[in-house]
């Protein structure tokens, strides 16, 4: 049960002149050291000079006050005999220190360097613990709580600099507490692989008779309750579980001894009610048992229920054990100091918490209800015998006396006194568990460890938020744990990245606790750490740091002694913790206690708990990382703005999904003739993929949409593109989609018609003047990628002032929601045409919208508004060149009376080649249309369906300069497809001379 590490940085001995020496001395000097000297050594330097101590003027205390025969004493004085034949003839120092850092026990190499050494190497009672002797092996061993070497310059002390040491703690093996330490010193040249080895075997050996005295005393407890014949009176219908072993399933064996367990640890008399999982109940009594040489303890025997009507009537304890709590069984107790680990009870009939060995001394196994074989006189029962084993004499027991869950005997009808029943009325056997109190909280502790540790693993890390997780280790911890947690982290890592500096990156992230209203630094702020916390301490090394009590720790007291001083009023120990995983520094964790002291073992479970947490973390801090990518190239791929264009009013808004980023787009595109085309899609799944893909749809259905198709066609090559992406990807897991879904509209404001496609989308929704909502019976389509199926289009008609709605299935398919029940709510929401686009986005939100949606939300509300006739002109013409004038003069005019007569001369050439390329190349009827908007749109169509191509014209040709006019006099230019005919359109600036 020997804890120990050894450091990975190299040892450091001091050299003459050179090495650690001279750091030694640029530190004493004031100057920064930050490499060559080990982490632990520079702490422990940093923590002398916080403590103001001086290297030329140590002195350490004396004690004289120590337990030469303690109990470390007794069980290290053989292994230092052992120790000392090893090392005979050399020049080691072998000492052992109690927990406080005193020199009980001195052995020699040579005994004569007990003639030459000072007092402070030879005498037992000098104290050195780090506080008061500065950096040495025994001082560093109890602040460090592992194996620690420590060379030559070192040391803090001046007289130590030709020294080093080698010092491990020595722990109780039941409780996990530091007993002592055990060191050995030797000159500076003096080293020894083997010491290493020496000293840990030693450590083992001592910790062994630590657990062998306690067995001993276990062992004393089972024989005089044996030998008393404690199973045989004073209870009634008392037994053994092995005596109803077959109707007792293992389960309950377990849940009988689970609360043995509590009660031993309890340290009190009376009884506990336990009922188990098929009904029945069973009493289990608690009585304290005195050896004869002075161990007490508490002894727990089980009781079945009588017949009806038969109460249960518990002795009257008459010798109350002095040293232990006589509360009752449903008071509340303190927080139990966990143990570093515990033996697991046998499933027979003796049971025992802690180590208990039932032999007798001999060896002998002790049978329950019988002889335990030979009883020294010392530990043969006496006066201080179970009281069972007495006949109550006197006045019946009182209320004070009992148990609080035992009723009083009924008068009469109950059995006789306890003493008066016969032996062969009750089983011999009635043993359950037997321990002493400490033994048994230990056991009961170590449990309770295993169920925060369970229940870590199913609390921790339930989402993938950062903040989250980091307050689900803070509930979990605290009170099960500590009674205060505080957890830090960076910025950077609450943002989903690596923090380059951590240290100085963090900011307090939860405060959490029994109580509110203590002096921490609050959630939100900034916290910096000095270089002698525990915080940082724990940062640097990689491992937790033990504080067992704060009003010693001087590097906690020095980070802000105002503010220590406040908090010293609520907590006393504490337990700094990093949160490290897969080599990211991604914070720290503060375990606070206000009244018992942490232990290593609560390091331990503080150490497991903060590993899980930190791995929730960064699992939480890459899916941030990666969701807030996802999300940039989602938003990036979308629009950034809308086009100037008059058709249409519009608002839009995306919500990404709640747990992930899918691939939910929309766009506005202006077309030719003042038209305007809508456009939502939706790719199926999340990540970066989606977006991705979403990207490449978007860019292509623009494209074939600005070549002027029409819905259904524009359909037709979004599926072949997705067909093609999905053969491309022969395995399917790499650029391929799964599927996608969109919904295509082009609204025609001259005529106020809407033709529209969708290929397995969701229908649009088209609000009326008079705020009728209706959804439009369109044809659904295949969703994309599917190939081979045609896409229907439909041209419904859109009076000014109505506003058609477009969206995502994300606002209305939800695994809790009615599809239907939805659709009708969001006709109550859109129900209100008055509203403007951007107040509809924002009502169909807040009242449609899941709360957490599992999907994108895309949402595409426009208001379409009419073309004043006003500034449509139209002319119809037969195949005649000579009709070519007469319109191009009718245009001139129309322009002219609208202050256009700037804008006229380019428009008029334009039409001149436009007319003329009709008559020539086309088929009647030829029509000639202006549109008069934010720009001027010459129109000509006709029946054929050959379009004209731009072309360079040689300089001997006669022709083909027309359209070169038409591009140079416009800013664009086109052909848009007609059912039957093409036209030819061309758009000016109104500022064109």
């Amino acid at each position: 049960m020997v804890r120990s590490g050894e450091e990975p940085r190299p040892a450091g001995r001091a050299t003459d002149g050179t090495g650690p020496a001279s750091l030694r001395e640029l530190f004493l000097q004031g100057e920064p050291v930050e490499t060559g000297v080990r982490t632990s050594i520079l702490d422990s330097w940093q923590r002398c000079r916080s403590l103001g101590l001086s290297p030329d003027t140590l002195d350490l205390p004396y004690r004289e006050d120590f337990d030469p025969g303690g109990r470390i004493v007794r069980a290290a004085v053989p292994v230092l005999d052992r120790l000392q034949a090893t090392f005979a003839g050399s020049q080691v120092n072998i000492s052992v220190a109690d927990a406080n850092g005193t020199v009980l026990l001195r052995r020699f190499g040579d005994p004569s360097m007990a003639r030459r050494l000072p007092d402070i190497q030879v005498v037992p009672g000098f104290v050195f613990a780090e506080q008061v002797a500065g950096t040495n092996g025994i001082g560093l061993a109890l602040a460090e709580r592992q194996l620690i070497r420590v060379y030559g310059a070192e040391h803090f002390a001046e007289r130590s600099q030709q020294n080093a040491c080698v010092a491990l703690p020595v722990r109780d093996p039941l409780s996990g507490r530091i007993e002592g330490v055990l060191c050995l010193g030797y000159p500076r040249g003096f080293e020894r692989p083997a010491l290493g080895v020496a000293i840990r075997r030693a450590a083992e050996g001592i910790e062994r008779r630590l657990l062998g005295q306690s067995s001993a005393r276990e062992r004393a407890l089972l024989r005089t309750y044996l030998a008393a014949g404690a199973g045989t009176a004073g209870l009634h219908h008392g037994v053994a579980l092995d005596a109803v072993a077959d109707e007792f399933h293992p389960r309950d064996q377990a849940i009988l001894r689970e609360k043995a367990a509590e009660l031993i640890s309890g340290a009190q008399r009376g009884a506990a009610e336990v009922t188990l999982p098929d009904g029945r109940r069973v009493t289990l009594v608690s009585r304290p048992v005195t050896s004869g040489s002075g161990v007490q303890g508490i002894a727990i025997e089980a009781v079945l229920p009588g017949s009806p009507g038969e109460p249960l009537v518990i002795p009257h304890q008459t010798d109350e054990l002095s040293a232990l709590s006589a509360a009752p069984l449903s008071a509340a107790r303190p927080a139990i100091t966990l143990p570093s680990g515990h033996l697991a009870a046998p499933s027979g009939p003796l049971v025992a918490t802690g180590p208990l060995v039932a032999t007798d001394g001999d060896g002998a196994t002790a049978a329950p209800g019988g002889t335990a074989g030979p009883v020294t006189p010392a530990e043969a029962p006496t006066a201080a015998t179970p009281d069972s084993a007495r006949t109550p004499a006197g006045p019946a027991p009182t209320d004070s006396d009992r148990s609080p869950s035992v009723p009083a005997a009924a008068d009469g009808d109950g059995p006789g006194p306890a003493g008066k029943h016969s032996e062969a009325a009750f089983p011999a056997r009635g043993l359950v568990m037997l321990g002493e109190p400490q033994v048994g909280a230990y056991a009961l502790a170590a449990r309770r460890r295993l169920e925060l540790l369970s229940e870590a693993s199913t609390r921790i890390g339930t989402t993938l938020d950062v903040r989250r997780t980091a307050e689900e280790l803070a509930e979990t911890a605290a009170p099960g744990l500590a009674d205060f947690v505080t957890i830090d982290l960076p910025d950077a890592v609450l943002r989903g990245e690596e923090s380059a500096d951590p240290i100085a990156d963090l900011r307090r992230t939860v405060v959490h606790g029994i109580r509110e209203g203590l002096p921490f630094t609050p959630p939100g702020k900034r916290v910096d750490f000095g270089p002698t916390t525990p915080q940082l301490r724990c940062l640097s090394s990689g491992e937790a740091v033990l504080e067992p009590d704060l009003k010693a720790a001087a590097g906690w007291l020095a980070q802000d002694p105002e503010h220590t001083a406040r908090l010293l009023a609520h907590v006393h120990s504490l337990i700094a913790v990093p949160l490290l995983a897969r080599g990211v520094v991604l914070g720290v964790a503060s375990f606070y206690r206000a009244g018992s002291s942490f232990g290593d073992d609560d390091r331990s479970l503080a150490q497991e708990l903060a590993s899980r947490a930190a791995l929730s973390i960064d699992n939480a801090r890459r899916y941030t990382h990666e969701r807030t990518m996802v999300l940039a190239l989602q938003r990036r791929l979308l629009p950034h703005g809308l086009p100037d264009q008059d058709a249409v009013e519009v608002a839009h808004r995306y919500l990404p999904a709640e747990s992930d980023v899918g691939g939910d787009w929309y766009d506005v595109i202006p077309l030719s003739g003042a038209r305007v085309g809508l456009l939502v899609g939706d790719v199926v799944g999340h990540g970066m993929l989606s977006a991705a893909t979403m990207g490449r749809l978007r860019t292509a259905a623009r494209s074939f949409a600005e070549l002027d198709f029409p819905p259904d066609e524009v359909l037709t090559h979004l599926d072949n593109l997705v067909g093609r992406l999905d053969r491309e990807d022969p395995d399917g897991k790499g650029a391929g989609v799964i599927g996608a879904t969109c919904l295509y509209a082009v609204y025609d404001p001259t005529a106020q018609r809407c033709l529209m496609a969708r290929a397995g989308h969701p229908p649009p929704a088209v609000v009326h003047p008079d705020g009728t909502v209706t959804y439009p019976d369109l044809p659904a389509g295949p969703p994309l990628g599917l190939g081979g199926l045609p896409f229907d289009a439909v041209e419904v008609g859109l009076p000014e002032g109505s506003q058609l709605v477009l969206y995502t299935d994300g606002l209305i398919e939800d695994r809790n929601r009615d599809v239907d029940a939805v659709l009708e709510q969001l006709r109550e929401a859109l129900a209100h045409p008055e509203r403007a686009p951007e107040e509809t986005c924002q009502a169909v939100l807040d009242t449609v919208a899941p709360a957490h949606p599992h999907d994108d939300i895309a949402l595409l509300v426009a208001r379409v508004h009419a073309m004043d006739p006003a500034r449509i002109a139209t002319w119809e013409l037969s195949a005649d060149p000579a009709r070519v004038g007469e319109v191009r003069a009718s245009a001139t005019r129309w322009l002219s009376d609208r202050g256009l007569d700037e804008t006229g001369f380019a428009a008029e050439l334009i039409l001149s080649e436009l007319i003329t390329n009709a008559i020539r190349h086309g088929a009647a009827p030829i029509r000639v249309r202006l549109l008069y908007g934010r720009t001027l749109i010459c129109e000509v169509s006709d029946a054929s369906n050959t379009a004209p191509h731009l072309r360079r014209a040689a300089s001997t040709d006669e022709g083909g300069r027309g359209l070169f006019l038409v591009a140079q006099l416009s800013q664009s230019w086109g052909t848009r497809y007609l059912p039957e005919g093409k036209v030819i359109w061309a758009e000016c600036d109104l500022d064109a001379a």
